[in-house]
């Protein structure tokens, strides 16, 4: 049985590309001729009315952004269902908006469905670089691949791994014709029940608040993490600093879907943790642009100062629920 209130479904993605985002280097490094080559450089619910102008300003801690010259568009809904003998009530909200740059190459995705019986939601947030193409991609599909997996409720976190590499492989065949390199990093949610599980892949961050106190749910991939950089040469590949550490001196993360030219180290394999819902408040969502100007520990201010600065997010959470699910790409 399920009740969906106040559901929205708001789109504000911009498909247009900016080479130098998520550090990705047009140009090549001066590293060895051994080097990798450089790259070249909704929801099933219907729409209900669109929403209320934004306000003037949204304030975070140490950031203010007004929203209106940032064409802010912030949106959610909610959803209550029975699992088992209990009944399970959430909600969510998510906004996207362009930052300094002059494009944005940031997805997200809500759905909520049922598969094989089970009430299931999702939530993704897909960071692209190199252009817009992948993160678009992985909106279009990995839920699609994911929930068309056989063992989807059986063996959730290898049927992720699974829907994972194959989202890759379809979309780097999709792109043999392509000239330039593109890719994008992923954070997914997936509510199971009373069961959450957090896949990501790359720097875009998923973040938990329980009793006030942040709980990291995904650990960044970056090319200094010790272990990924042990992995990225024992598959024949190496990290550079050139102003930051990249794979190949060209990509500052370390874990990607698509970019096929580095694709021998940069890896869709995502890192999968799970927690039971009981006693979190709510999850923050976000792409890096987020996290480079918030701490995790300041992101309980950031969803209070976010629900209170815009009515239609403030509205959506009204739910008498503490399962609170907010998505937002910068």
């Amino acid at each position: 049985m399920m009740n969906v209130d106040n559901y929205k479904n708001e789109e504000n993605d911009l498909s247009v590309e900016d080479q130098n985002h998520h550090g990705r280097k047009q140009q090549h490094s001066t590293a060895s001729a051994s080097s990798p080559p450089a790259a070249a450089g909704g929801g099933e619910l219907p729409p209900a009315e669109q929403p209320q102008p934004a306000p003037a300003v949204l304030q975070f801690p140490n950031v203010t952004i007004p929203a209106r010259d940032l064409n802010t568009v912030c949106s959610g809904g909610g959803i209550s269902f029975l699992s088992g003998n209990r009944s399970l009530k959430f909600s969510y909200g998510y906004s996207s908006f362009k930052g300094k740059r002059a494009s944005m190459e940031d997805f997200y995705e809500t759905r909520i469905s049922e598969v094989d019986g089970q009430m299931v939601a999702f939530f993704g947030v897909f960071d692209g670089h190199g252009g817009s193409r992948t993160a678009e991609y992985l909106k279009n599909n990995l839920f699609k691949n994911l929930s068309r997996h056989p063992d989807f409720i059986r063996d959730t976190k290898s049927a992720i791994v699974e829907a994972f590499r194959q989202t890759d492989a379809d979309y780097l065949n999709e792109e043999k014709g392509q000239q330039k390199d593109a890719g994008s990093t992923a954070s997914t949610a997936v509510l199971l029940g009373d069961r959450l599980l957090v896949a990501n892949v790359g720097d875009s961050r998923v973040v938990a608040c329980r009793a006030g106190s942040a709980i990291a749910l995904s650990d960044d991939h970056k090319p200094d993490r010790s272990d990924e950089r042990e992995r990225i040469e024992q598959a024949g590949g190496f990290v550079i600093w050139t102003g930051t550490w990249r794979v190949g001196g060209v990509l500052a993360v370390s874990r990607a879907f698509g970019d096929k030219l580095l694709k021998p180290y940069v890896v869709a394999e995502p890192e999968i943790q799970e927690q039971q819902i009981d006693g979190v408040d709510f999850i923050i969502i976000a792409s890096d642009g987020l996290w480079n100007v918030l701490s995790n520990k300041k992101m309980d201010f950031l969803e209070m100062d976010f629900l209170i600065c815009n009515s239609e997010v403030k509205n959506v959470t009204g739910f008498s629920s503490i399962h609170k699910v907010l998505l937002i790409t910068l």
